[in-house]
């Protein structure tokens, strides 16, 4: 992958998990909510403070993060679609 996020931001996998109701019925794409799992594949560096020191990311390569609904930007790099967050909108690690 070609893509390397800047400053506090995050390069997701989005991981899309099958939906059943209870009785073992499989929900259609249209009835489903929007995924809020991933496997993080890349970091920036960190955030910039105000007196220019560099705060380091939280999270590594290769954490499973669960991420806030609507948050984040949805790209697609060489056919493939990835979540670029800010660290911000990542809720925790799994």
């Amino acid at each position: 992958m070609n893509l390397r996020p800047l400053a506090d931001r995050v390069v997701v996998k989005v991981i899309e998990v099958e939906e059943k109701t209870e009785g073992g019925i499989v929900l259609p794409d249209t009835a489903k909510e929007r995924p809020q799992q991933g496997e993080v594949l890349a970091v920036g560096p960190g955030r910039r403070l105000d007196d220019g020191s560099l705060l380091p990311l939280s999270v590594k390569v290769g954490d499973r993060v669960l991420f806030s609904k609507y948050g984040g930007v949805e790209v697609k790099v060489d056919g493939e679609e990835y979540l670029i967050l800010r660290e911000d909108d990542i809720l925790g690690v799994l």
